[in-house]
């Protein structure tokens, strides 16, 4: 391989906030930070040189998109998702949810309903609730080993108060690549009500599976009139820390709401350096982001083997894409503070609570394997001690 993902990188005098332990009991703080969705690797080679080079010019004043920051950005969602974007559909936001948080204000007024899809990504929630709208739970289900979306409940909870619905795909935590069935369901469902999806789509670039990623606005045109797109680099090239993310909106109408919200909030600058590493990231970045998916590809074997042969009661979801793998202890029998117990005071491994996604989470624990390898495995080897002690 031409990158090295197996060689550790100490973060821990970086102000990482996934290894910030301090903020654990005084005994867990050498806990093995599993957590946030922050991957442990070097980011591309040319992104590096990209911000370093900008770096060199000592003005940092205020500072426009430029048209390589667009161009690399349509060519990749061309190449990458078969989607032929326009340049006026893209709007800048500093994050994925500082754009939840636009969306919400932009597409509803208060005491409006939203719906999301449990167990989920929990600032959907938060987006809703801190806004002053009504949340709605169409909490997925579980068939023949596998998460679906309940299109029957979705159909029953809507009224004609519910504006919104808040799509993660792929889903995190579950792991779901949604097929385009799924996805033109949901669509028509949502169109015959007038109902917004915003569809965040960080996750996009991460496909371990064979399932291939289909951009909600894609499925149909139903799909592009209805949807707004957020998506970004940050998960991909683990740049996170240069708050940059994209919001695609076909609708003008749409996009004027949005665009409306995004300067009246005051968020239409972009970090100077989040620019340079996005233009850098799609246009030199692809075969390094091969390659990690290949190795995330390897943890992800490692765990599920590892876990069928030495913790059996512990049981992985099929993984299509994202490289948070969702852990079933259910057969453990624990409470969930029980869980968290066994996880971060016995295995002395940080992992998130399936209870922080919401309804369906009991019982799971979110694991956050881009790591290197030997630290994957050194985390299981602690769980398998931890378990074993505790079966015992």
């Amino acid at each position: 391989m031409a990158y090295n993902f197996d060689t550790p990188i100490d973060r821990t005098k970086t102000n990482s906030i996934k290894w910030n332990r301090d903020v654990l009991p005084e005994d867990c703080r050498d806990a093995i930070p599993l957590w946030v969705a922050d991957m442990d690797f070097a980011g591309p080679p040319e992104v590096q040189a990209a911000i370093l080079e900008r770096a060199s010019h000592p003005i940092y004043g205020y500072t426009n998109r430029s048209e390589e920051y667009y161009r690399s950005f349509i060519e990749w969602m061309r190449r990458r998702n078969g989607w032929d974007i326009q340049k006026e559909w893209i709007v800048f936001s500093p994050g994925v949810v500082p754009a939840l948080n636009i969306a919400v204000l932009a597409f509803t007024e208060p005491g409006e309903k939203i719906i999301i899809q449990p167990p989920v990504y929990y600032p959907f929630a938060a987006a809703v609730l801190n806004n002053g709208r009504q949340l709605v739970e169409n909490p997925l289900v579980i068939r023949d080993g596998r998460y679906t979306m309940d299109f029957d409940d979705l159909e029953k909870k809507i009224n004609a108060r519910t504006k919104l619905l808040i799509l993660c795909s792929p889903h995190n935590p579950v792991g779901r690549v949604w097929t385009a069935g799924e996805l033109s369901r949901l669509v028509d469902i949502c169109a015959e009500h007038d109902i917004v999806i915003v569809s965040d789509e960080i996750h996009s670039d991460i496909i371990l599976g064979t399932e291939v990623h289909h951009c909600t606005a894609t499925v149909s045109e139903r799909a592009a009139a209805i949807t707004v797109t957020l998506t970004a680099p940050n998960k991909t090239f683990n740049i996170a820390g240069l708050q940059i993310a994209n919001a695609i909106i076909p609708s003008a109408h749409l996009r004027h709401a949005f665009m409306q919200q995004v300067s009246n909030i005051g968020l239409d600058l972009a970090n100077i350096f989040g620019i340079v590493a996005q233009e850098a990231a799609y246009s030199k970045g692809e075969p390094w982001l091969e390659e990690l998916l290949e190795y995330l590809r390897g943890n992800y074997e490692v765990l599920k083997k590892f876990l069928s042969e030495r913790i059996p009661s512990i049981k992985v979801f099929p993984l299509e894409g994202t490289y948070l793998p969702w852990l079933d202890c259910r057969a453990l029998g624990l409470s969930d503070a029980q869980l968290h117990d066994l996880f971060l005071k016995d295995a002395k491994l940080w992992l998130d609570d399936g209870t922080m996604f919401g309804t369906g989470g009991s019982g799971f624990m979110r694991l956050n394997m881009a790591c290197p390898r030997n630290l994957l495995v050194q985390a299981l080897e602690q769980l398998e001690k931890a378990v074993h002690q505790y079966i015992c």
